[in-house]
């Protein structure tokens, strides 16, 4: 068997192979006979690195490989120390992009290259360093549904609709050396990962001679999907993986390592949806915010890897970084499973057991975590989670009361909620199967099919206000769905497949039925989306729905259905049968053996290498995209999509050498705020300022598209700031949605409007919130849009790992209040200013002092503490940011 020659590996892609060496040659051995090197971690003589996690041992083969001797062993020694006063380093093997993040990130790059230029230096010097997959899996908009057309009509409106988008990707994909573009169509980019990309070993060095665990990073949240496979990534903001692409290692403290030992096995009836938003609620209960989560023990080895994947996957919702699975039987089952090679397969488990990252079912887990945790399978029951954050499991009993909440919260306490035989309060306007979540389990999936065959069996058919749809992320999924017959019974329900693709759960659920969207509006009804996602925040799934809930694909079908959220589904009936005869969910609920039974029967790794065989660079529409030629974008001053970046020549966001004087609070903002609330994904409004701008330009009102498709436009993207219909600032009581106060205390203005006043008066400005402020996708225009509205820092009781870093990234100060204060400690008025006393050169972690003086006259002082964790972030608050200290260091050299 030869191994080491990777243009001869049957692996999904050998290109992703490093010809950087090893630093510390002396600590590798062979993985086994006839395979390549490995480290072996163990002869670097460091106490304590044999009872690591194994995530933290995969952070430390890393540091091993890259660094000399006497740095790595520092670095090495402070992980193993969880010394949080001594950085470590981490440069991921690879990275994953996806259009909403990743255009962005190309125009800053492409931007960055003009800069070069205009100073008469090479542009080509700037290249990206790691290789980068461009998976376009973020346009595709449910336009059409419910129909067999509906596939090729949406296929058709994504590509005309983003003709430039697609042009300026397709010209990266060839301007830039090592990035490669999966083109729309072709699946969502965790599953895509999941089942194609990843190696779990890679082969490294000159002449591919070293093994080693594969890693990487994804300019998405759920980029942890991967580490059910046991591969080490997790998911950072646009501007923190320009930093790793641009070839300089992500800095951070070492992290702190919360273990969850699973025990039992999962219920009879109890689905991976329902475990992962018990896992959600449990871990944020725990509090693993920032940490690393990793998973072992007896109850391990009983989870599929598609179970893993599904918890994996929304580690975001509990706040985690990544939440890393062992490597196992179950993984190599998997991976042979999804065509990847035997020989391939034997490096893995070598490699995997020779660096202490396999687990042994029998064996007892060793490793010293910084906490654990014992979770039990048995005790997960059917839920849904909602109706506005994630980790709001519900039993589904329990639902209709969460939905009579909401009533209450939006509508007042007297509302009545109306009939359940037409469109009304609790209606079920829009059920979608989508997502990588859930569509990557196979169990699911088939579950979902089979329920589909029983209801239609008994005659039951979905509410005619429903908009169904099925958006897998994966074209496996409708290979194996029809395979096994059940693809016509959804369709017979209206779940056609309308594409490949983030869709619903992303925000892009297109336009509901004239009528239905008429009666909502008319009614002022609160009506609800059910989907098989990951995010259900405020405002994200449609701008007409009050609230949505997670829940099983099947569940999915379930609530369709009943037609609303009022309904308990575990004893009141889904509707009538031929006869009249009430039908209950339990009635059509498959049976787990005959799920198990369609599973192996249809699902094989002939449908995996058939679909991932051939033709995942390239499609007929892809093919057909002229492009420019140059290592320069020749820009389109008139395009509303594609605009160079603002952000690499900016400077510092405040005089450094000054404390920030009279700021004035932009927004105060609650708990738990979203970048679904600061920089909003859906629909463009005509009568919003970002609409208004383009309609000025000559754009149909009727197709102003999402504001994810115009991230390429900074002019768009900054009047868009805010612009959440179901947004609370507290300056503003009584009114929900994009509202501020302008400098001269007039009425209420838009978010972008009010700042425009107050830099007109060169006003400083702050954004003031509660806990968790930047919660969910890791979408840097959040911080982008608050660097062009003139806010030089934000001021929270907590902040989410990924928007922290973010806001450094754009050189603002993310400053968080000590000693137990609350914003509303701050009791903050219209004419209240802020004073913020730095400390002198600034200084990682160093306290803040907060001053804030009311329009009544008083006055208090607050602790604070600046939210810096690194020298880089000093570097980057400096010179205003990650790309301007990046341009810094190119001239430099």
């Amino acid at each position: 068997m030869q191994l080491r020659k990777t243009r001869d590996q049957k692996q999904p892609h050998p290109r992703h192979v490093s010809d950087l060496p090893c630093a510390n040659p002396g600590l590798l051995r062979p993985a086994g006979a006839g395979l390549p090197d490995c480290l072996n971690l163990e002869a670097v003589g460091i106490d304590g690195l044999d009872r690591q996690p194994r995530a933290v041992r995969v952070l430390a083969e890393d540091i091993l490989y890259r660094l000399p001797s006497d740095e790595a062993r520092s670095q090495v020694e402070a992980l193993v120390e969880r010394d949080t006063t001594r950085p470590i380093t981490f440069a991921p093997q690879r990275a994953l992009l996806q259009d909403f993040m990743g255009i962005p990130l190309m125009a800053d790059m492409v931007s960055m290259r003009d800069v070069l230029a205009a100073a008469d230096d090479d542009p080509s010097r700037l290249n990206t360093r790691i290789p980068i997959d461009f998976v376009v899996d973020h346009s595709l908009t449910v336009f059409f549904s419910g129909n067999p057309n509906a596939l090729e009509r949406n296929r058709r409106m994504e590509m005309e609709r983003n003709h430039e988008r697609f042009q300026f990707i397709k010209w990266c994909g060839k301007a830039f050396a090592g990035v490669r573009i999966i083109p729309p169509g072709r699946g969502i980019m965790h599953q895509v990962n999941l089942e194609w990309l990843s190696h779990v070993v890679a082969l490294h060095g000159p002449q591919a001679d070293v093994a080693r665990p594969d890693t990487m990073i994804g300019t998405d949240s759920h980029t942890p999907m991967v580490n059910a496979l046991g591969v080490l990534g997790w998911g950072v903001g646009g501007i923190e993986a320009e930093t790793a692409i641009l070839g300089t290692p992500l800095v951070f403290q070492p992290p702190r390592v919360v273990g969850v030992r699973l025990t039992g096995a999962l219920p009879r009836g109890a689905t991976a949806t329902d475990l992962v938003l018990h896992m959600a609620e449990f871990l944020r209960g725990v509090g693993v915010v920032g940490a690393f989560v990793e998973f072992h023990g007896e109850g391990v080895a009983g989870v599929g890897l598609a179970d893993r994947a599904t918890i994996a996957n929304m580690s975001p919702e509990y706040g985690a970084t990544c939440a890393y699975f062992p490597v196992d039987g179950v993984t190599i089952d998997y991976l042979r499973m999804t065509g990847r090679d035997d020989d391939h397969l034997r490096l893995i488990e070598a490699v995997t057991r020779a660096q202490g990252l396999w687990q042994d079912p029998a064996a007892p887990t060793a490793a010293a975590y910084d906490e654990d945790h014992v979770f039990d399978l048995a005790k997960v029951e059917p839920s849904m989670a909602g109706p506005t954050r994630p980790d709001e499991r519900r039993p589904l009993h329990a639902v209709p009361a969460s939905f009579d909440d909401r009533l209450a919260e939006l509508r007042g306490p007297e509302t009545p909620p109306g009939a359940d035989d037409a469109i009304g309060h609790g209606a079920v306007t829009i059920a979608a199967i989508t997502s990588c979540t859930n569509t990557s389990n196979p169990e699911i999936m088939m579950a979902a099919g089979l329920l589909a065959r029983n209801a239609v069996r008994a005659g039951l058919r979905p509410k005619p206000w429903v908009k169904t749809s099925l958006a897998p992320g994966s074209r496996t999924v409708t290979d194996y769905l029809a395979a096994s017959g059940l693809a016509e019974p959804l369709d017979t329900l209206g779940f056609h497949l309308v594409g490949y693709g983030c869709a619903t759960c992303n925000g892009s659920s297109g336009p509901l039925a004239s009528e239905v969207a008429q009666a909502i509006e008319k009614g002022e009804l609160c009506t609800f989306a059910v989907l098989s996602g990951n995010r259900n925040f405020e405002g994200r799934i449609h701008p007409l729905v009050a609230g949505a809930y997670l829940a099983s694909p099947p569940l999915v079908i379930a609530m369709a259905l009943a037609g609303t959220v009022r309904r308990d589904l575990t004893t009141e009936p889904l509707g009538s049968d031929l006869e009249g005869r009430p039908v209950r969910l339990r009635d059509i609920w498959p049976d787990p053996e005959e799920i198990a039974d369609h599973v192996d029967r249809f699902v094989s790794a002939e449908n995996f290498r058939r679909s991932y065989g051939a033709g995942m660079e390239t499609t007929p529409e892809w093919e057909a995209l002229e492009t420019p030629e140059g290592t320069r974008f020749p820009w389109d001053p008139e395009s509303s999509f594609i605009r160079p970046s603002p952000f690499p020549g900016l400077g510092p966001a405040f005089d450094l050498e000054a404390p920030i004087r009279g700021a004035r609070p932009l927004l105060v903002l609650g708990d738990a705020i979203t970048t679904d609330h600061i920089a909003p994904n859906g629909a463009i409004r005509p009568d919003g300022p970002a609409g208004r701008a383009l309609i000025a330009t000559g754009a149909d009102p009727a197709r102003l598209g999402n504001y994810g498709t115009r991230r390429g436009n900074a002019e768009i993207c900054v009047r868009g700031m805010f612009d959440n219909a179901l947004l609370q600032n507290e300056l503003v009581p009584g009114k929900r949605g994009n509202f501020a106060l302008p400098a001269d205390g007039g009425e209420p203005v838009s978010v972008f409007e009010a700042s425009r006043t107050y830099m007109s008066h060169g006003t400083p400005l702050v954004i003031i919130a509660g806990r968790n402020y930047g919660a969910g996708s890791s979408r840097d225009w959040a911080a982008k849009g608050l660097r062009l509205l003139g806010v030089s820092a934000v001021i929270a009781e907590t902040f989410e790992r990924i928007h922290r870093s973010n806001l450094v990234g754009m050189g603002l100060l993310p400053i968080a209040l000590a000693d137990g204060a609350t914003r509303c400690d701050l009791v903050l008025d219209a004419r209240a200013e802020i004073d913020i006393e730095l400390p002198e050169g600034l200084a990682i972690k160093a306290p803040v002092a907060v001053s804030v003086r009311r329009g009544d006259g008083s006055s208090d002082r607050f602790a604070a503490v600046l939210e810096l964790m690194a020298p880089d972030e000093l570097e980057m608050i400096r010179s205003g940011g990650v790309l301007p200290a990046f341009i810094r260091r190119l001239g430099a050299q």
